[in-house]
């Protein structure tokens, strides 16, 4: 079997939506119209009982009870929710938050504005994995913290955090603790009970839902959250976020969220298959490749590899059948290395030369050894056209070379 290009490994980007979720939703556009608010009329009913049944499956893939679940635009907004609702709601308390420096720009830019607006925030560093762990976060509290927010895994380098014993320190701590769980819902078991979240950001788009949708789940006891709502309009989602709801989004993130839940075992395990193969063949037949993040506690289907002696945008340029993000945000006004890559300690060049690619439900082996093929090939050839790729092998400790200035 031959691989179809172009072959799509950008799954920690985004998903293709299931065509199962698509048949779900498609009757929610055209016969089943009705506005979930419409509390007189059968075809308001109709979209309400969708909502309720898409919020039930959402919250029973996360351990969650269905009145918990705050439906939102997707994780961007999700995340502005939780913190900035919480830091306003509990002002009186205090200011300070603490998260780490390799969260999702979601989350970082929103602490930034929070600063602005003279909250204390503090960014933990990360190990050379990316891992934070609870004993930081211990010494980074004070009797001014309201939020702990650390998200359950990365989306650059895959890394999975000790989420469950975070909550438990943050309960012991009586600080809230939420998580930005985008990439691990649907690819990993989560228990928002087990784990003692308090509040979880997830979307649809990443777990082969529909683009557009995302939720936050709020724990309701033990403790009761509470939120500052960010838009005010008429009071949907418990007063916490206003807005018509889009049913038929719903609907696809319910089905999405189910099939997740009935199938996460196989597919985890599928995924993690073709992605070992992809991996362990690229860094067996190429010397100086380098896995970032965490070796075993990271997604089943995540591998960020960096390639010495290679430019980033020759090898993206050399492998464009193939969709990947490379770890140089490669946004044509900045040449900036990944904020996440620099905070594990990885070099400038090294950072650069980084690949990361995502293994997904609908990918086939036989793209994994197309890509792999394909990946080995080209960065073969740039390195032969490397003269400190030549001077390396050779022996020559580039890093000892005095290079003359002109």
């Amino acid at each position: 079997m031959t691989a179809k290009l172009p072959v799509y490994m950008d799954n920690n980007a985004t998903t293709r939506t299931d065509p199962r979720v698509v048949d779900a939703m498609l009757p929610y556009f055209t016969e089943k119209y009705g506005n979930a608010a419409s509390r007189n009329h059968p075809f308001g009913w109709e979209a309400e009982a969708a909502v309720e049944e898409g919020r039930e499956q959402i919250a029973t893939l996360i351990g969650a009870s269905a009145k918990e679940v705050i439906f939102t635009s997707g994780a961007t907004e999700s995340n502005n929710l939780a913190i900035k609702g919480v830091a306003a709601m509990y002002k009186k308390k205090g200011n300070h938050i603490v998260t780490q420096a390799t969260e999702h720009k979601a989350t970082l830019d929103t602490c930034k504005r929070l600063e602005r607006d003279g909250y204390q925030v503090t960014y933990l560093p990360v190990d050379k994995f990316g891992l934070v762990n609870a004993d930081q976060i211990r010494e980074a509290l004070t009797d001014k913290t309201v939020l702990v927010s650390i998200m359950a895994a990365n989306n650059e380098i895959g890394t999975v955090q000790p989420i469950k014993a975070i909550g438990k320190l943050c309960k012991e701590k009586g600080v809230l603790f939420h998580t930005d769980a985008v990439q691990v819902v649907g690819k990993m078991p989560v228990d928002v009970e087990d784990m003692g979240i308090d509040l979880l950001s997830l979307t649809a788009h990443k777990l082969y839902g529909p683009k557009g949708i995302g939720a936050l789940y709020v724990r309701k006891k033990d403790p009761r959250v509470r939120l500052e709502p960010q838009i005010d309009g008429g009071g949907h989602e418990r007063g916490m976020r206003s807005g018509t709801l889009p049913v038929p989004l719903i609907v696809g993130f319910g089905k999405a969220c189910e099939i997740s839940r009935l199938e996460m075992p196989e597919e985890s395990a599928r995924t993690f298959k073709l992605r070992e193969r992809l991996r362990s063949r690229i860094m067996g037949e190429l010397p100086e490749t380098y896995l970032n993040g965490h070796p075993e506690h990271r997604l089943p289907g995540n591998a960020n590899i960096s390639f010495a002696y290679v430019e980033g945008e020759g090898l993206m340029m050399g492998i464009k059948d193939v969709a990947v993000s490379s770890g140089s945000a490669c946004t044509s006004a900045s040449l900036e290395p990944s904020y996440v890559l620099r905070a594990l300690g990885v070099g400038d060049e090294l950072a650069h030369s980084s690949i990361r690619f995502g293994i997904g439900r609908f990918n086939t082996e036989a793209e994994v050894d197309f890509v792999a093929d394909l990946v080995i090939r080209e960065v073969s050839r740039l390195r032969e056209m490397s003269p400190l790729y030549e001077m390396v092998q050779q022996g020559i400790d580039i890093k000892k070379i005095e290079w003359a200035h002109h």
